[in-house]
């Protein structure tokens, strides 16, 4: 079961990630550039990682 840090950081994140796709959608009306989730992919490896040393 996942803890309640978990769950919060999870909705933080879909909230980033829905925000990020409005923003992008708003200026360009298509889907967020391939360049911007291959960011969003390695920053969310990244704090995994942290929190694996943690």
């Amino acid at each position: 079961m996942a803890s309640s840090e978990d769950q919060k950081q999870a909705k933080i994140a879909q909230y980033i990630d829905n925000n990020l796709k409005q923003v992008f959608s708003d200026l360009e009306k298509d889907d967020m550039p391939d360049q911007i989730i291959d960011l969003l992919t390695v920053l969310r490896a990244q704090d995994e990682e942290l929190k694996g040393r943690k």
